[in-house]
């Protein structure tokens, strides 16, 4: 299984890349608690979510940072 592409990040809206968040952050919960109790069997899952929820992390501060940045327009 391959690592995900930022690209594919990146085409995700603000609503969905909240959702992926949060989805990440329980699957990576569930993977410690398998672990703990040796369940785990795919141990290279943890780099996989990482790496996925650091991506999404990114692009949510990016768009953060790039929407404070613009200037507001007053009529």
């Amino acid at each position: 299984m391959a690592l995900t592409k930022i690209a594919d990040v990146r085409i995700l809206s603000d609503a969905e890349i909240e959702q992926n968040i949060q989805a990440v952050k329980r699957e990576l919960f569930n993977l410690r608690l398998q672990q703990a109790t040796g369940r785990l069997e795919k141990t290279h899952l943890f780099k996989h979510k990482r790496h996925y929820l650091g991506q999404l992390l990114t692009v949510e501060r990016e768009r953060q940072l790039n929407s404070a940045s613009q200037p507001v327009e007053e009529e």
